[in-house]
């Protein structure tokens, strides 16, 4: 059975949905003003195997990511270029697109956008005020959070530690410094709509409440989105939305962690990031194979942990996907084997195969996934040395597209393997037996790296190990175990 860990309660928890075999899942997307960068394609990869994972579960998944389409980001990009904001948003919507496309994310099942539900956004914040809940000041609205008891239950912060490290803009017209906006009265140069209030645009975090609701109903099942949006955006979003429902608003709050550059979070705003169309304009190599590439190192992590960024990383990730594809060029010879070979193979699928749902069931843990994926691997390329008939070598290669497909991964035909990997031959690629020595020598020194924080050079062992079919499990008390 899939477990989740949720963020609401802190805690792994069973999944089950509200319906039977049906799962409403809403993701917070992008504000559409700038290119993506690879932090974004993080999340969109984590929640694009979530839901691959649940349809092959036998869920049916109504998955819903939003546009943020109006915002002083868009309006500033709009006013900076002298075009309209419609002009601004259209433009990165169709880029956004195109990079999600290069990386195999499926498109949601709607895609709703803030400025296509300006009646919902209203109504919601009208709720708000005839409950008592929200308060206008000159055409502003904002919500009152003291009127919300459980405020702060999501990040775990109380109101008086939120108040004392508040970094909101001082508002004298607030009833309380952590009061949010959700109607902002219109300003020269901004688009605005029409309301009970006056012209105006909604604040941030009632757009993704007013669609939630509108397209997966009041209580639904997963909400999810990146690390640094747990607080302000989701915290809102709850006490807004249960405060107009008087319901639970989602059950399973699931969210990524960051992509790093030497240990330091990728953001725009600090200027250290790398922009999806700029990974593949800069790649050599093809452009399906780029996204296949990415997909695998963006994996390689559980979702929730950091991951680290480099070109580095991205060669290593080449290495492990070009023995996948060497094995899977040899399968597609014709063979000869033997009866007890190809029953040996049916025996390493169906064991490799519960392995594998094992791990995604164990809060999709992918890195899990990935290193069974390997020691299959492994297991496939010495029985093809013993012998492996012609359809045993079809069914081999069938397992690695249905398994791989959860992950986005293995669907390829064709791949360009390294200059140097192409000049040498296949003995020399094939992944060793790694002896328990080694391991255990190679976890000490990983130990003693997340001491020191090393981040960097714990992720490199981590990697290698990987790559030999071991996975390694962190416990709590900060020391590792592995297995194979």
């Amino acid at each position: 059975m899939l477990s989740i860990y949720n963020t609401l309660t802190g805690k792994k928890e069973r999944f089950e949905s509200l319906a039977p075999k049906i799962v409403k899942m809403y993701v917070c997307g992008v504000t559409v003003y700038d290119y993506c960068h690879i932090g974004h394609a993080r999340s969109a990869l984590v929640f694009d195997v979530i839901r691959r994972y649940l349809e092959f579960s036998g869920y049916q998944v109504e998955f819903v990511k939003n546009f943020t389409d109006v915002d002083d980001k868009i309006i500033k990009r709009a006013n900076e270029q002298g075009v309209s904001c419609e002009t601004i948003t259209a433009k990165f919507i169709d880029a956004y697109d195109t990079d999600m496309g290069r990386l195999g994310i499926k498109r949601a099942t709607r895609e709703p956008k803030a400025t296509e539900h300006m009646a919902e956004i209203i109504e919601l914040v009208d709720r708000l005020m005839q409950k008592g809940l929200a308060y206008e000041v000159a055409g502003d609205v904002y919500f009152q959070v003291d009127k919300y008891q459980a405020y702060g239950r999501l990040s775990k912060r109380n109101l008086e530690d939120l108040q004392a490290g508040a970094r909101v803009e001082v508002d004298a017209r607030k009833r309380y410094p952590m009061d949010f906006a959700l109607w902002k009265s219109s300003k020269p140069g901004e688009p605005s709509w029409e309301s009970p209030w006056g012209p105006g645009r909604p604040g941030w975090h009632i757009e993704c409440s007013a669609m939630s609701i509108k397209h997966l109903g009041e209580t639904f099942d997963i909400h999810g989105g990146g690390m640094d949006l747990i607080f302000p955006h989701h915290e809102n979003e709850i006490a807004q939305s249960c405060g107009a429902t008087g319901k639970e608003f989602a059950r399973y709050w699931i969210h990524n962690g960051f992509v790093q550059i030497n240990q330091e979070k990728m953001s725009k705003s600090l200027g250290n990031f790398f922009t999806i169309r700029e990974i593949f304009e800069k790649s050599q190599w093809p452009e399906a194979e780029t996204g296949e590439m990415l997909r695998y190192f963006l994996l390689a992590t559980h979702y929730r942990g950091p991951v680290d960024f480099s070109d580095q990383a991205l060669r290593e990730t080449k290495q492990a996907l070009d023995g996948f594809y060497d094995l899977f060029n040899r399968l597609a010879e014709p063979g000869q084997g033997s009866a007890e070979t190809d029953v040996e193979l049916h025996y390493s699928i169906g064991w490799f195969e519960e392995r594998f749902k094992m791990g995604m069931d164990d809060d999709l843990n992918t890195p899990s996934a990935l290193a069974e994926l390997q020691q299959l691997k492994n297991d496939v390329n010495k029985l093809l040395g013993q012998g492996l008939s012609t359809e045993a070598r079809k069914i081999a290669r069938e397992e690695f597209r249905s398994l791989g497909n959860i992950l986005g991964l293995f669907q390829l035909d064709a791949w360009r393997f390294s200059e140097r990997r192409a000049m040498v031959s296949q003995a020399e690629f094939e992944v060793p037996d790694i002896d328990v020595q080694l391991i255990d020598a190679k976890l000490v020194e990983r130990n003693e790296a997340r001491k020191q924080k090393d981040f960097k050079k714990a992720d490199e062992i981590r990697r290698f190990l990987s790559s030999h079919g071991i996975v390694i499990e962190d416990k709590p008390d900060g020391t590792s175990r592995w297995k194979r």
